[in-house]
């Protein structure tokens, strides 16, 4: 399945959750991406639009390669078996680590100010992202999220490898992914139109997307 961009992904995950409208919904991103997304998702549920940030720790020498992941909670992810076969020792870790930490606070100012962030206990929780591809970060997020106790936590993704998939099955309680190809290359090579999102655009979104929204209005294509 081939996406035209972000948003038309948003509408048709969107769709798939319909039957959850009008109840306590709370919608988290993970930015840039994912927020474009998840607005679309959160108009068109009249839901609650916030972010949840988790950063992959990349491999040395590639950072692209995630051996683990952080979420702001300070939940650790790691794959022990790659981190021994590429020998990474556990000074590297604990640097990259931190510098994960400090990007994530960083973004959390950028992003929500001094507003503190949404009450989670009770909530049915949809994590979002505009894919998945090791599932590294979206595990972390998936596992500090489990511990505010949600009513119901869902991921929703766009596309992701069917192995990832089937791994953040346990995470979740269910997991809404309308597409995972195989052989499975990058996300991007997914959509169309995959525009680099900047941190005001994420900005605009959530300052949008806490609007009342206008009745018979659809999601916003911003």
């Amino acid at each position: 399945m081939l996406f035209e961009d972000r948003q038309q992904a948003g509408a048709l995950l969107a769709r798939k959750l319909e039957h959850l409208r009008g109840k306590d919904v709370l919608v988290l991103a993970l930015p840039r991406g994912g927020v474009v997304v998840g607005h679309q998702i959160a108009r068109a549920m009249q839901a609650s639009l916030d972010v949840y940030i988790a950063h992959k720790i990349g491999a040395p020498f590639n950072e692209e390669l995630a051996i683990g992941a952080v979420a702001s909670d300070g939940t650790i992810v790691l794959d022990d078996v790659l981190i021994a076969q590429l020998g990474v020792t556990s000074s590297y870790l604990g640097r990259e680590i931190e510098r994960q930490k400090r990007e994530i606070q960083r973004r959390l100012e950028c992003y929500r100010g001094k507003k503190p962030p949404p009450a989670v206990e009770g909530r049915i929780v949809i994590l979002v992202d505009d894919g998945v591809a090791t599932g590294a970060t979206t595990k972390a997020a998936l596992r500090a999220l489990r511990k505010q106790n949600p009513a119901r936590l869902i991921l929703a993704v766009p596309v992701g490898p069917p192995d990832a998939i089937q791994r953040l099955e346990q995470e979740a309680d269910q997991v809404v992914c309308l597409s995972t190809p195989e052989p499975f290359w990058a996300v991007g090579r997914f959509f169309l139109d995959w525009a680099q999102i900047s941190d005001a655009q994420v900005v605009r979104l959530l300052e949008d997307a806490a609007r009342p929204a206008r009745p018979g209005a659809g999601p916003s294509a911003d």
